[in-house]
């Protein structure tokens, strides 16, 4: 188990570049300390893949943890997941491609906790993908934390008297998975003396074959050192696994159905035809019409940012989205981010909208060019963040009073609840909005909103002639207070 072990496997990087960029020694040295067990347990999984034949369509998928720098040594297709969330990244991975093998290579504290509600479900679904569980009983990688399995009476920087009955038991997720009806094929292993390592590598070779054979689901849990967080040398910490590991966690299979054939339907394949996707998306292959000439330089030479707030229902969102899309159609890059307050009632639902003239690199909008407020929680929340010299426009019929604000902001006060409820619809006050926003900015030129109005309202046609009544009204109130 030394981490200075030469592997001698094809799906082995010939040298390891992590160290000393991969030169003498260190070149073929992995970064785990002496004795732990994921170096015989990434062995195993590339033996099992060479023998398998199936280097060049197997993605590995590794989170957060002590396998975080596993893509330096196995010569795979490679994908780093969130914490936890290595199932749902393979998940992907395999509608995305069901010829590919995928393999979610995942820690006890990664699996087991921080990722307990995406291996229960993608265990349950059944998904034909490969999950090798390494189980040392502690958070190795984050300083020696309890862990979900770390053993009762055991000592970690968290539980430094020992795991007591209020921390809960130690978690047994090999059966836990096995009592699911989508896995076909559970197994706990150790590492501790040359038989457990026999088995250990027949046990994710088969979890391997299940998948190639599109049976289903396979698990393999592998109960491994950690010589470090157990303050023991390699040999002892074997003993300890035998010893204390195997009384708690039972090794052995605990579901194979294998026999069963196949226990997961075929996946459909993706199609990536252009027509295809159009039609998912409802869109036209025509190209949309363009109004602007050019980037509204005059806000910003390369993004301007932008800031809608308001209640649940004011409609910030919708105008947010209808000015995100505008840009895209402009042919302009456009990023939309919406937010909503803990409030119940009466707080702030907001929305970060960038427009760039290239790429957008931070959607988020702290300071502004322009905010449009829709109640008097939003204007106070968010003006004063508004940068120097840009545009604050808010509903005068329901804020009363302006918070201090940067040097030079302009301030507009337009009536959207009243123009809308004059209009007979006051549901229709965002588009008054609109209206203002494209009269005191110039953001887009009038008929770009409109026409992204008009096609977002395309089934319901007999909306379009209100809505732009609504945004004329806006937009002639801003040239009625100038």
């Amino acid at each position: 188990m030394s981490s200075a072990t030469t592997f001698g496997s094809p799906t082995f990087y010939s040298r390891f570049e992590r160290h000393a960029h991969g030169e003498g020694l260190k070149g073929h040295a992995t970064h785990y300390c002496a004795g732990c067990g994921h170096g015989l347990a990434h062995k195993y999984l590339a033996e099992a893949i060479d023998e398998l034949g199936i280097q060049d369509r197997t993605v590995a998928v590794s989170p957060v943890g002590c396998a975080v720098f596993m893509f330096y040594y196995l010569d795979v297709g490679n994908t780093q997941a969130a914490h936890g969330r290595a199932p749902a990244v393979a998940i992907g991975h395999k509608t995305a491609n069901p010829d590919s093998i995928v393999i979610s290579y995942q820690g006890d504290g990664d699996l087991a906790s921080i990722g307990l509600a995406e291996i229960v479900s993608t265990a349950q679904l059944g998904i034909p993908i490969s999950v090798i569980f390494v189980n040392n009983a502690i958070y190795g990688m984050t300083g020696g934390q309890l862990a979900p399995t770390t053993l009762m009476g055991q000592r970690s920087s968290t539980s430094p008297k020992g795991r007591t009955p209020m921390m809960g038991q130690p978690l047994k997720m090999a059966e836990l998975i096995a009592q699911l009806d989508g896995p076909v094929y559970v197994e706990r292993v150790a590492l501790y003396d040359n038989k457990q390592r026999v088995k250990a590598k027949k046990a994710i070779k088969k979890a391997l074959e299940c998948q190639v054979k599109g049976t289903g689901f396979s698990f393999v849990e592998v109960l491994a050192e950690c010589p470090t967080h157990l303050g023991m040398e390699p040999e002892q910490a074997e003993k300890w696994v035998q010893e204390s590991m195997v009384p708690v966690f039972p090794l052995g299979v605990k579901k194979d159905v294998t026999a069963e054939g196949p226990n997961f339907p075929t996946i459909p394949r993706p199609a990536f035809d252009a027509g295809h996707l159009l039609e998912v998306i409802d869109a036209s292959p025509d190209a949309p019409p363009r109004f602007a000439t050019a980037f509204p330089t005059h806000l910003d030479p390369t993004d301007v940012s932008l800031k809608l707030a308001g209640a649940g229902g004011d409609g910030a969102q919708t105008i947010a989205l209808f000015l995100t899309r505008s840009a895209i159609a402009e042919g302009f890059d456009s990023t939309y981010i919406p937010s909503y307050g803990p409030e119940s009632r009466g707080g702030t639902s907001y929305a970060d909208v960038h427009v760039a003239s290239e790429e957008v690199l931070s959607p988020a909008s702290p300071d502004p060019h322009v905010l449009v407020a829709f109640n008097a929680p939003s204007l106070s929340k968010f003006g004063p963040q508004v940068r120097a010299g840009g545009t604050v426009i808010y509903d005068s019929t329901v804020v009363h009073e302006v918070p201090p604000l940067a040097p030079g902001v302009r301030v507009l006060a337009v009536p959207f609840t009243a123009i809308a409820r004059d209009l007979g619809k006051v549901m229709v006050k965002n588009v008054v909005a609109l209206g203002a926003l494209q009269a005191a900015t110039n953001l887009f030129p009038a008929e770009t909103l409109l026409n992204t109005l008009r096609t977002a309202l395309k089934d319901k046609a007999a909306l379009i002639p209100l809505n732009e009544k609504a945004f004329a009204w806006g937009a002639q109130a801003v040239t009625d207070a100038r």
